[in-house]
């Protein structure tokens, strides 16, 4: 079971939890085993076409996964996914 860090904005879907295991053989089944346990993370990390988010960021081991195999990036029990939502915003200057 690998385990997956929850940035605060998402801790509310997970009871509060900051981390959760989520079992599966790569970042895409880790990351939707995450979302059966907590539904409400369902719509924040996928798109409808089941895509990851273009404002989720996930980085296996420090990595971004975008950079590796995506959602096909394999991994192991004592492997760390870390979400990061993207940040925008604030005031020019």
């Amino acid at each position: 079971m690998s385990t997956v860090k929850i940035p605060p904005v998402l801790r509310s879907a997970t009871g509060g939890e900051k981390e959760v295991g989520a079992d599966g053989s790569n970042v895409g089944e880790v990351l939707r085993s995450l979302a059966e346990r907590h539904p409400e993370t369902q719509h924040q990390l996928f798109s409808e076409e089941g895509e990851l988010n273009r404002y989720v960021n996930v980085y296996l081991n420090d990595e971004d996964v975008r950079v590796l195999a995506g959602l096909e990036t394999p991994v192991s029990e004592a492997d760390i996914l870390v979400i990061l939502p993207a940040m925008a915003g604030g005031s020019p200057g």
